[in-house]
């Protein structure tokens, strides 16, 4: 659908449709955002401004390698990292529809691995404590990033470290280097302490892997074929993959990083389209962070998920069930910044829950954020970025490839300046 959409919208010299945007206001966008692109603190800026269906705003800026000088296209491919795990959570609630699962059975219910889990209670990493949990990790623990589990990328809890030489961190044996599938990585997990009680705080961290690997054992299936025949299909995200086919390399887009030094901070090559991990077939499917897409193919899945699982006649979810999928799910309406620690976060703690598989927006003046109540949000470690609001029937998408995401403030500003062009609200609000 997106696809013909962008096609569409690049040979019209205006966007015909009454979207309720001020078109002076969202022209000013691209130019905003270019500055960030002369000085090179960004390799490229694309936004993407979606309402009622159709496409009101659309840029695109800057190139596809900064050292080869590669044009950038509206179909170039993108590492979207943690934009991965809506998609994962997707997955698990079509399980949970046809009766599968439960939100709240036991994760060893399905991994028995974890029947013996236990909890971290002192120590050092060369002699340490452990104890039994509290309660056992449940589904909707693995959903809403309150199992107990981390990431190898955190810092403050010794488990990290244990993350880090177990080989769960870069998802490879440290005895073979060899990379893991989701089996060993789900029994290497299972030996590890968790950092809390499941369900008694909120933590970024592997549970959508598990998830992934949970997918797995239900289905029957690899999570990449599940997602393939049930998912992108459908949806027709006919560019999304845990790896980008060497057909297609050329479209791959280089991610960076920023390079501090004395000179001058400057942009440093970090992966290489058609070069890097992702260039080729993995074993380690990720459901935590492990896809490449496009700008069409994530709007695809945008519009699903604001049309409340229906796209282009297919019905991918119940309507209840995307609606329960973006309520807050933490215990008494909590925040992450009342549950969490402040360690990591794609959006920001304040005045935001987590849904299942997603940020939900509780709190619009804690979040400082336009956006309105219900809304919900996530976004990927080389900063690419969606936002979907229901109320005004709008998402966003917005892609880059910097690492790491929160370098500079381009979410909340693309947000600002999206919703500072709307002249109208939406009317027509889908309830």
């Amino acid at each position: 659908m997106y696809q013909e959409k962008i096609e569409n919208y690049k040979q019209s010299d205006k966007n015909e449709f009454d979207l309720g945007f001020n078109s002076e206001r969202l022209a000013y966008i691209p130019g905003y955002f270019s500055s960030y692109l002369e000085k090179l603190k960004l390799p490229n800026f694309t936004l993407l401004v979606s309402r009622n269906n159709q496409i009101a705003h659309l840029s695109s800026q800057g190139v596809a390698s900064v050292e080869d000088r590669t044009k950038l296209n509206y179909d170039s491919i993108y590492r979207i990292f943690s934009m991965t795990k809506p998609i994962t959570s997707t997955a698990i609630m079509m399980l949970y529809e046809k009766g599968l699962l439960r939100l709240e059975h036991e994760v060893s219910r399905y991994l028995p691995e974890f029947k013996n889990i236990k909890v971290w209670d002192g120590g050092d990493v060369e002699s340490y404590n452990v104890r039994e949990p509290s309660q056992p990790i449940l589904i909707k623990d693995l959903l809403t990033h309150t199992s107990g589990m981390t990431y190898g990328f955190m810092v403050g809890h010794p488990v990290i470290k244990l993350y880090n030489t177990s080989g769960i961190a870069s998802a490879k044996n440290p005895e073979t280097k060899k990379e893991m599938n989701l089996a060993e990585f789900s029994n290497t997990a299972a030996s590890l302490p968790l950092t809390f009680d499941p369900g008694t705080k909120w933590n970024y961290s592997i549970s959508i892997d598990i998830l992934g690997r949970i997918i797995e054992v239900i289905s029957g299936q690899k999570l990449d074929d599940f997602f393939k025949e049930n998912i992108f299909k459908p949806l027709n995200m006919i560019d999304t993959d845990f790896y980008v086919p060497e057909d297609k390399h050329h479209r791959f887009v280089d991610c960076y990083q920023e390079l501090v030094s004395k000179t001058g901070n400057k942009l440093k090559r970090c992966y290489k389209g058609g070069e890097d991990i992702f260039s080729k077939k993995r074993n380690f499917l990720s459901g935590g962070g492990g896809l490449c897409s496009t700008l069409a193919d994530y709007a695809n899945f945008c519009q699903m998920i604001l049309n409340e699982g229906y796209f282009d006649g297919k019905q991918l979810l119940s309507p209840i069930t995307v609606r329960f999928m973006r309520e807050n799910h933490l215990p008494n309406n909590q925040t992450m910044s009342e549950m969490g620690d402040d360690n990591f976060s794609e959006v920001r703690y304040d005045g935001a829950g987590f849904g299942l598989g997603f940020s939900s927006l509780i709190d619009p003046v804690k979040s400082m954020s336009p956006l309105s109540t219900g809304s919900i949000s996530w976004g990927g470690m080389a900063s690419t970025f969606f936002w979907i609001d229901p109320k005004e029937n709008l998402f966003s998408i917005l892609l880059t490839q910097l690492i790491p995401s929160g370098r500079y403030p381009i979410r909340p500003q693309a947000q600002t300046l999206v919703y500072s062009a709307l002249s109208e609200l939406n009317k027509n609000t889908r309830l």
